[in-house]
């Protein structure tokens, strides 16, 4: 092989479009643009536009979103860690932190936390230092003397706990239902009371609804003052007519 012998491979470089070179290059004069038109000049970026009519993507419906602050989890289920514990990876005599779990094999990487899942069987009791845990996942590690600890690696959420989230359902639930009831006007049960003193003090309100007075009522209002007739006052009295004289 000579200096001069040498080259690029095939394919390996492209030449690119000579434009305006006459007729016959086939990209000659307008240079593959056409002719006239608002797509023949230069700068022109349509994009989307069709004519004035809706174009096709503000046609389309739309679906969903996706949320840019969402959290990632590392969701892990019960059976994965018990299957751990058995061959030796994980020491249950230590909290199982998200560490201890990366280096079992567990998870790849920590991502915004571990969220325990309920599905497989625990028989181990283990103390578990976690993001997340479904309700499931603590019933199952409770029942084998475990414990779970919520705790956050970002501190972009105040500490993502289900109880929390069901403290805050629950809450609602209550604030909903005490509305519904001070819409209805039945005033809760008082803690204490009795079923009897409910029964006497409707008979009393009953009354005082009727307009009814009571003994003690009836002692604290002032006796009403007796109007004096003014059936006879507000007659008209009769005119004497002053037109005509007495004959006799």
């Amino acid at each position: 092989m000579r200096l001069n012998e040498i080259r690029d491979r095939d394919g390996a470089t492209k030449a690119k479009k000579r434009l305006g070179r006459g007729i016959g290059s086939g990209l000659g004069k307008t240079s593959g643009r056409g002719v006239k038109g608002q797509k023949a000049r230069t700068g022109v970026a349509i994009k989307g536009f069709e004519g004035g009519q809706m174009p096709l993507h503000r046609r389309l419906p739309k679906r969903g979103f996706k949320n840019i602050f969402a959290n990632r989890f590392n969701e892990l289920n019960l059976g994965p860690i018990q299957q751990a514990v058995d061959s030796g990876r994980l020491d249950v005599k230590k909290p199982i932190t998200i560490d201890a779990l990366k280096r079992a094999g567990l998870i790849r990487r920590p991502k915004d936390g571990v969220r325990l899942l309920g599905h497989g069987e625990l028989k181990t009791k283990i103390a578990f230092e976690v993001t997340g845990a479904s309700v499931s996942a603590i019933k199952a590690v409770e029942a084998a003397g475990g414990t779970v600890t919520l705790k956050s690696i970002t501190g972009r959420e105040a500490p993502v706990a289900d109880a929390i989230k069901a403290k805050k359902r629950a809450e609602k639930r209550d604030a909903v239902s005490a509305a519904k009831l001070k819409k209805s006007g039945k005033a809760p049960k008082a803690e204490g009371e009795q079923p009897g003193e409910a029964e006497e003090a409707k008979p009393a309100k009953a009354a005082k609804a009727k307009g009814e007075s009571g003994p003690e009522t009836a002692a604290a209002k002032p006796p009403k003052k007796e109007k004096a007739p003014e059936a006879e006052d507000r007659k008209p009295k009769a005119k004497p007519e002053g037109g005509k004289k007495d004959e006799s």
